[in-house]
């Protein structure tokens, strides 16, 4: 592949007006701004504004460069970053309040607080964090009651110390709050029977564990302790049965799958985390088989194109692979990046379901 800086300049600059034209956020020319003589201003490829003529166009390889050629910067695209940083500032503050609030702040509150109109603020608030106000706080309170509750505080006060106006606003929805009960969450688990089985695969040593839900845990790892230890981690009293006949077919399953990608893995799986985590695994099990999607990619598809940190984080936090797919995402520039399992794994996932898919 020929880097977009060997190019010949007049091929570079056909490359950069294509994805000008097309608006290309992430183009193959890499990172850089056009300037519109006459109108004195200089824009991302993305910008939103109508394309200008070609006679009129002048390419950057950054701000500084542009500015010192005697352009300003773009209102609408703001290619500096000046007005992203400051509605990011914003939201900072306003997670700040309702971090520091005992209970819910209302949504004109928190606009109010950042100085802008509720529509206006609600909308920033998604775009950056990828869940709504009412979403972040209540995982706020989850966190709270979860903690409370692992230091060993009865429920009933746990429950008020979080912020829940009573018990049976837990009650109601468990699942959605802590993933369990309150009462199983204070004992770390226990009661809460996990069955697992181990195996051999083509990448390794591979564990499975299964509530009566479903599939909870789907990974490799380097020796079964290491797999029990890794399972283990969120509830640490939990029973852990083994149960190689109960799993038999589901392991077949993702070892006959690791071997040969055919389809989707259709497991019934119990995904527990907050409602975004778990709209950002629904995402991922929606790509194809054989495709990839970057962090970004995959954000804009949800409707959230200025939540990719949010969901990289989600990604890196599921616990299912392969039945959730994560391994379909890597960097903007192809990287694979980062991968819970290790990255050669990754790689050989990647290259098994393209040969598979042809």
């Amino acid at each position: 592949m020929v880097m977009p800086d060997a190019l010949p300049a007049t091929d570079l600059d056909a490359t950069r007006w294509a994805a000008v034209l097309a608006r290309d956020t992430a183009p193959a020319a890499g990172p850089f701004l056009y300037a519109v003589t006459t109108q004195g201003v200089f824009c991302r490829p993305g910008c939103p504004s109508r394309p200008p003529l070609r006679r009129n166009v002048r390419f950057f390889a950054d701000a500084p460069a542009a500015e010192a050629a005697g352009f300003r910067a773009c209102k609408r695209c703001d290619p500096k970053g000046d007005r992203a940083a400051i509605h990011a500032a914003s939201i900072r503050e306003a997670c700040a309040m309702i971090e520091a609030s005992e209970t819910i702040p209302s949504l004109a509150a928190l606009a109010e607080r950042a100085g802008y109109a509720r529509h206006h603020f609600l909308r920033l608030f998604r775009d950056i964090t990828g869940v709504t106000p009412r979403s972040f706080a209540e995982s706020v309170r989850a966190r709270r009651l979860s903690a409370a509750l692992a230091q060993g505080a009865r429920v009933v006060d746990a429950v008020a110390e979080a912020g829940f106006g009573s018990e049976s606003r837990v009650y109601e929805s468990p699942g959605r709050v802590l993933g369990m009960t309150p009462g199983a969450a204070r004992r770390g688990g226990a009661g809460e029977v996990i069955r697992v089985a181990l195996a051999e695969s083509a990448l390794g040593p591979l564990m499975i564990g299964a509530t009566e839900a479903g599939i909870c845990f789907l990974g490799f790892g380097e020796d079964e302790a290491g797999l029990r230890g890794d399972v283990m981690q969120r509830f640490p009293q939990a029973s852990i049965v083994d149960a190689p006949d109960a799993l038999a077919d589901a392991m077949r399953q993702v070892v006959g799958y690791i071997a040969e990608p055919r389809a989707a893995l259709d497991l019934p799986l119990d995904l527990r985390g907050t409602a975004f985590q778990r709209q950002v695994w629904e995402a991922l099990r929606r790509i194809p088989l054989g495709e990839t999607r970057t962090y970004s990619g995959l954000a804009a598809e949800m409707g959230m194109p200025k939540a990719t940190r949010a969901v990289a984080r989600a990604c890196a936090q599921n616990k299912v692979s392969l039945a959730v797919p994560c391994h379909r995402v890597v960097g903007v520039s192809g990287d694979l990046t980062g991968y819970r399992w290790g990255v050669g794994r990754k790689r050989a996932l990647l290259a098994g379901e393209k040969v598979a898919r042809g």
